[in-house]
């Protein structure tokens, strides 16, 4: 299980930068993605060797000061929930203001790590103006400049410090799918028609977050943990960022996921925030089951289900070989086709080739169509191996 990191602060302290240092400067960078929401940011980050993901809390909105402060309280507390270390950002040349103070007061009735990164401290005067944020009472304070990067080394090593004594789960025996898409494709009415009436529940598995569950399934041959990632949220939710709750959901199912089954709208197609989901199950290197929802809402003709599919396709690019169903959760239609392609996707992820079976085809292929010279000279492949 992965560790989630959110940054926190308000606009123009330098969350994005810091947020673009940290996943851009590291080599195990997976994703970063804008436009999964309109302004979130997400990416995959390590530091001596430890994993975390960054959640990116931008794009506040700026109407006029109350409705300001109410979405930074919003964006934070869903943070606070979500997260397993907190970085609150604030900026040194503007000392401590209202917001801050706010923030400040949330973050201290937490129990969660929670690091105090001062931002823009360029020089050792600003160095000194920086102690004025010990008065937030967050503890130690972290001097950064995220534009040149000073600071950020001492920032990480205490930020890691949190995860290297966490005991990681064992990886459940059973493959584990998980229904990512875009809020309102149908992911909770495709949960709901597999799991049935006759729940066939044996072992209610807590999730990663208060309410994603894993749920045990075994019907029809198949035997797996199901997780779904919407359609969970308590009544009390319904006013807060949807979007950013949901990018946070579908990252959690996707990196504790064997194969994902991502559904989209037929009745609107493929947009960009689709793509962008779908590029970070592709990046975290899970299978993948397109799920084309909706299907008996459209008008069709001969050709309809090959241009939708090409459409599809020229999106994706160069991803042609990803599994797509039509289906319907309502109708029920073709369901049991999206679990024999779930298990036949999550079989042929875990598929391994003998060297010598690799080594008899491949080189023999390579033979016949070698690498191409370059200056002159020839590459030599004498040997083939599949690599994890």
């Amino acid at each position: 299980m992965n560790n989630i990191v959110a940054i926190v602060g308000r606009p123009n302290v330098g969350k994005s930068t810091l947020f673009n240092r940290l996943t851009q400067s590291r080599k195990a960078i997976v994703e970063e993605t804008s436009g999964v929401t309109r302004d979130r940011h997400y990416g995959k980050s390590d530091w001596n060797g430890i994993d975390f993901s960054l959640i990116d809390t931008g794009g506040y909105i700026t109407n006029s000061e109350d409705v300001f402060e109410n979405e930074i309280k919003r964006q934070v507390n869903l943070a606070i929930e979500e997260a397993d270390a907190i970085l609150f950002v604030v900026d040194v040349t503007s000392g401590i203001t209202d917001l801050d103070d706010s923030v400040a007061h949330m973050l201290r009735k937490i129990d969660k790590k929670t690091l105090l990164v001062v931002n823009k401290v360029d020089n050792s005067k600003l160095m000194y103006d920086a102690n004025e944020f010990y008065g937030l009472g967050l503890g130690e304070i972290f001097c950064i400049s995220s534009i040149n990067g000073s600071g950020t080394g001492d920032l990480l090593d205490e930020l890691v410090k949190e995860f290297e004594g966490k005991t990681i789960e064992e990886e459940p025996e059973l493959p584990v799918l998980s229904i990512i898409g875009r809020p309102n494709v149908g992911k909770s009415s495709l949960a709901n028609v597999l799991l049935g009436e006759d729940r066939n529940i044996v072992t209610p598995i807590a999730g990663t977050t208060r309410d994603s569950v894993s749920t045990y399934y075994n019907k029809f041959g198949h035997e797996f943990l199901l997780t779904d990632t919407a359609g969970l949220r308590k009544k009390g939710k319904v006013t807060d960022n949807l979007e950013f709750y949901s990018v946070m959901r579908s990252i959690r199912a996707i990196e504790n996921s064997d194969v994902c089954l991502m559904m989209i709208d037929a009745t609107r197609g493929i947009e960009s925030q689709d793509v962008n989901i779908f590029q970070i199950a592709a990046n975290n290197r899970k299978g993948i089951v397109l799920l084309v929802n909706k299907w008996d809402l459209v008008e069709k003709d001969t050709n309809t289900t090959k241009e939708f599919e090409a459409r599809i396709k020229e999106k994706l690019a160069p991803f042609n070989d990803v599994p797509i169903v039509f289906t319907s959760a309502l109708t029920k239609q073709r369901i049991q086709k999206v679990l024999d392609l779930a298990m036949d996707v999550y079989n042929r992820r875990k598929q391994t080739i003998p060297t010598s079976k690799l080594n008899e085809v491949m080189l023999n292929a390579i033979q016949n169509y070698g690498p191409p010279s370059v200056k002159g000279k020839y590459i030599r492949i004498k040997y083939v191996t599949q690599l994890k």
